[in-house]
């Protein structure tokens, strides 16, 4: 197999899992027409059809299913040898891809990735914002980080940030409107400004906790966001109450721009993990990340 084939199979992969010639053009850094006459001619030299192509979609076939299957691990055992041969360079390098949400972004990863990647110029950080759970092997992530109690059995974790929690809060103009509901059920007659989790079916439903008993509540309002700091910005408009971390509302609450309630109903969490599987663990520049991000004795964050 040539250099040529090889790459046109990695595009063809790329096409495939994104199910869009733009996405994996964009990813790629190629023009779009450069990719799908790739695409094209490794069709013409396979002999079959490997991708449907619409106005509004493209998705595998059969046999395009059937090569992937069969392609994606052995593409990606390439890559992490190849990565694996930084070890003999001076410096770790290599590419690192990680889902998370806006709040881990914020809150945990940056503020330690940014303290030491000025030290590791040839690792590259790719950074995807997203709300869902996604299949980090199947869509190509190094890694992912999520809460504790949401991490997959079969994945190595390493705990990254202190356990945290959702708290309720709205403007005082509204609650001298509305009134301040001192139960969770009393949400129910409140404007809520909900989070959409896509992953978990639709809307976030809030959860509460005291004394032993939980309880969790579907709350109903003019806006919803899979944004937290979108949520915050609409309960200092006056838009209702949010639920949102406690950690980036702290600055509105000491100004007096939002009140907290039901401060005793609000658990904490289990804190944000890096999870991944055991395969990377071994890769250089890997290592360098898991290490910047590892919660260690003592920290806050």
């Amino acid at each position: 197999m040539s250099i040529g084939d090889l790459n046109r199979l990695r595009w063809f992969q790329l096409v495939a899992e994104e199910c869009s010639f733009t996405r994996a053009a964009a990813r790629l850094g190629v023009a779009q027409s450069t990719l799908s006459h790739s695409i094209k001619q490794l069709e013409s030299q396979m002999g079959i059809r490997l991708l449907t192509r619409t106005t509004r979609n493209v998705a595998p076939t059969a046999a395009g299913v059937r090569l992937l299957q069969t392609l994606s691990p052995r593409l990606t055992e390439i890559d992490e040898e190849i990565a694996a041969l930084s070890a003999f360079r001076d410096k770790p390098s290599g590419s690192i891809r990680l889902t998370l949400s806006d709040h881990a972004l914020d809150r945990v990863v940056w503020p330690k990735l940014k303290a030491v990647l000025r030290d590791y110029p040839d690792i590259n950080v790719e950074l995807i914002l997203d709300s869902t759970f996604r299949n980090i092997v199947e869509e190509g992530f190094d890694a992912g980080v999520r809460l504790g109690e949401s991490v997959e059995k079969d994945m190595i974790a390493v705990r990254i940030g202190p356990d945290w929690r959702l708290i309720a809060v709205a403007a005082p103009a509204y609650l001298a409107v509305r009134g301040t509901p001192m139960h969770p059920k009393e949400l129910v007659g409140h404007a809520c400004i909900n989070m959409r989790h896509e992953s978990a079916g639709g809307l976030y439903a809030w959860e509460f906790e005291k004394d032993g008993q939980e309880l969790r509540v579907r709350v109903a309002g003019q806006l919803a966001f899979n944004n937290s700091y979108a949520m915050i910005d609409a309960a200092v408009s006056g838009y209702g109450i949010a639920y949102v971390p406690h950690d980036i509302v702290e600055r509105e609450m000491a100004s007096g721009a939002l009140v907290q309630m039901l401060d005793d109903w609000s658990p904490f969490f289990d804190g944000y993990f890096l999870y991944y599987p055991s395969r990377r663990q071994n890769l250089p520049a890997f290592k360098v990340i898991v290490d910047a991000l590892r919660l260690r004795d003592g920290q806050k964050s």
